[in-house]
């Protein structure tokens, strides 16, 4: 079955995944939205895994002061090359990571990667750092972080 041309826009508008992935994905899911959504998805996360042993030693520091500057928050993201920790869909996660931080004040990175993510509570934060591994194609790793509040 031919994926249309809208469905493979939408696909990719929505999940961020290359053409050709969007345009395999409805293919095998037969025209079925929300199964070839899911395929991405798993795939994305496949893709995670495989990528999880690599080493990340170059990105990002973030800072983020939420409005009245009662909290801020510096949180540390690596991934593999200078390239990608220069790109802007790595720099829009580091300041997305940093507010959800100043937002939810997760005690520790595992616990930060299983909240739902304040923005999109469908997500975690740690499902659109698959997501991110899975577009960009290196191991992301959320490092450290400090979250400070005034009077704490």
């Amino acid at each position: 079955m031919m994926a249309a041309a809208g469905d493979i826009k939408r696909l990719r508008e929505e999940t961020s995944c290359g053409v050709i992935d969007c345009k395999k994905a409805l293919e095998e899911a037969k025209g079925d939205f929300v199964k070839a959504k899911a395929l991405l998805r798993k795939r994305g996360l496949e893709m995670a895994a495989k990528k999880s042993g690599r080493a990340a030693r170059e990105g990002r520091i973030e800072a983020y002061v939420h409005h009245g500057n009662k909290i801020g928050v510096v949180v540390e993201v690596n991934c593999e090359t200078d390239f990608v920790a220069r790109s802007g869909d790595f720099c829009t996660f580091t300041r997305d990571v940093a507010m959800h931080i100043a937002a939810m004040d997760p005690e520790n990175v595992q616990v930060l990667l299983g909240q739902p993510f304040v923005k999109d509570t469908g997500k975690t934060v740690g499902d659109l750092l698959n997501e991110l591994v899975a577009k960009i194609g290196e191991n992301i790793v959320v490092g450290r972080f400090v979250r400070f509040k005034i009077g704490e």
